[in-house]
Parts: structure tokens; sequence; C-alpha cells
């Protein structure tokens, strides 16, 4: 009998190995990576009556609810950073994160009819959440540029620090903790959906323990006058999107806190939380047809 081997352009089979990203069929497929990134960039607020302006709305209004309630009422102090200003580069900083995580948390349960289907890389429907975020974070900072230039006009006394050409490795790192933290809460709602209503939940006390609304400096006074356990503080400290924030904050603002080692640990973590969530994402992938 005769056999003959059959040279196949492309050949599916199952990963051998949590270790095999398989970069290479990903960047093969980057066209499909486009295509999902103008769809979501497009569809999202298609059939609104605003559209696109909801991605001004949104940052605009909540920093003018936290300046209410947190500098006006509250009487927490920003420095020379106008109020308004010092909010609002905390919530365009933190929506880019908070989309990523909220997006790509769902993955495997919201694409499972498309995932049965056709086959292409899973990885590339999770990526394309967080470049097309991009386009969103891109609008709500050049609102921020408006309004930053409208306080320096009326002489507030802000200039962007000389490290603010480390400010896209901030956005770097927010994209891998958003995609890597999402890709593993992803994997496990495919078995435990009550996750999925936790994530509104978990993902607001994140944002409190952030210093979305206040400065890291605050903590450390109240730590000292003893009005917050000690503990409480190393959370927040320790949080890597607390460091980016704060770091953000003194890159565009030049109010705040910067220290390389920080820095450093941020790049780490966001990396260590990414690799995991890669590794978690090729094992479920795998079987996530049958329990999702």
């Amino acid at each position: 009998m005769n056999t003959q081997k059959n040279n196949w352009l492309f050949e599916i089979t199952p990963k051998n190995s949590l270790f095999s990203l398989n970069l290479k069929e990903v960047w093969q497929y980057r066209d499909l990576l486009l295509l999902f990134v103008k769809r979501d960039v497009i569809t999202l607020y298609k059939q609104t009556i605003l559209g696109p302006l909801w991605y001004i709305i949104q940052p605009l209004f909540t920093s003018i609810t936290f300046t209410l309630i947190f500098n006006n009422i509250a009487n927490i102090e920003t420095g020379v950073v106008p109020a308004f200003l010092f909010n609002l580069a905390g919530i365009t900083v933190w929506n880019y994160f908070k989309e990523c995580l909220t997006a790509t948390s769902d993955t495997f349960t919201k694409n499972a009819n498309i995932f049965s289907k056709v086959y292409f890389p899973r990885i590339i429907m999770p990526m394309s959440i967080v470049v097309s975020n991009l386009v969103k974070f891109g609008i709500q900072l050049f609102i921020f540029a408006f309004f930053y230039v409208i306080y320096v006009f009326q002489g507030a006394q802000i200039a962007p620090n000389k490290l603010i050409f480390l400010f896209p490795v901030l956005v770097l790192f927010m994209g891998m903790l958003g995609l890597g933290l999402g890709m593993i809460i992803s994997s496990m709602v495919t078995k435990y959906r009550d996750l999925k209503f936790l994530m509104t939940f978990g993902v607001q006390l994140l944002m409190y323990v952030s210093v979305v609304m206040y400065p890291l400096s605050l903590i450390v006074e109240k730590i000292e006058q003893g009005k917050i356990p000690a503990y409480v503080g190393e959370i927040i400290k320790y949080n890597p999107m607390t460091q980016v924030i704060e770091s953000a904050r003194f890159m565009l603002l030049g109010e705040g806190s910067f220290s390389w080692a920080n820095f450093l640990y941020t790049g780490v973590t966001s990396i260590i939380i990414l690799f995991l969530g890669l590794l978690i994402f090729n094992k479920t992938e795998k079987s996530f047809i049958d329990t999702v």
C-alpha cells in the first residue's frame, strides 16, 4: 500500500503544553485582530443617540461628581493641582484599565458561539479589546489635555514632569494588567458564573484602593494619625494600579510621587499577571466549550 504524506499549510491541533503561546500564529491572524478592533470601535455606540460622545461624557460627569463629593464636601486636598483636573487625570487613566478588565473578563461566555464554529487563536479576542480601548483612551486623554490647557491659561501652577516620556510605558502596564486579570477571570467564569455578578462590586472596590479620587500622600498621613490601619495602607500602596495612577499624575501634572523601585515593581507585577493569565487562558480554551 502506498502512503502519501500531505503537506498542509495549517494544521489545527490541541496545545500540548501550557507554555505554548504560539505568537507566530497570532501574527498570522493580525488582519482578524484589526477586524475585531474595528468592530469594537464602530459598533459599541452605533445605535445610541450621542454615539462616541459617551467617551467624553462619562469621565467628565464622574470627575465633576468626585470633585463635589471628595473635594468640596470631604475637603480632600489636591495640592496646587485643581481638584477637577486631579480627578479627571485619575479617571482617565483608571477607565482604560477598567474597560480592559471588564470587557475581557467574559471572553469565553460572550464568544462561545463563534469559538465553537470557527478556528482562530482565541487570544486574539481579548487582545482586540485591549487595542480597541486605546482609541477610547486616546479620546479621553485629548479631553484631559483640553482642560489642562484651560487651567494653565487661568494661571494654575501645573506642568508635566520630565518623566512624561514614560507615560506610554504606564499605558502598556495597564494593558497587561487588564488583559492578564481579564483572562484569569474569564477562565474562571466558565465554571463559576457567580464571578460575573461579583465583577461590578470587585471593580468598584478596586477603584477605591487605587487612589483614583485621592492622593497617596493622604493615606500616608491617615496612617501616621492612626485613623486607618497600617495593613490597609499596605494594600493600597502595593496595589499596582495605585502606582500607575500616582505615577501618571506625577508625569502629567507634576503632583504626586514617583520612584524607580515602584515603577519596576509595577512592571514586573504586570508581566507576571499577564503570563499567569496566558497560562490559565491556554488551559481553559481546550475544554471550555463543554462547560460554558
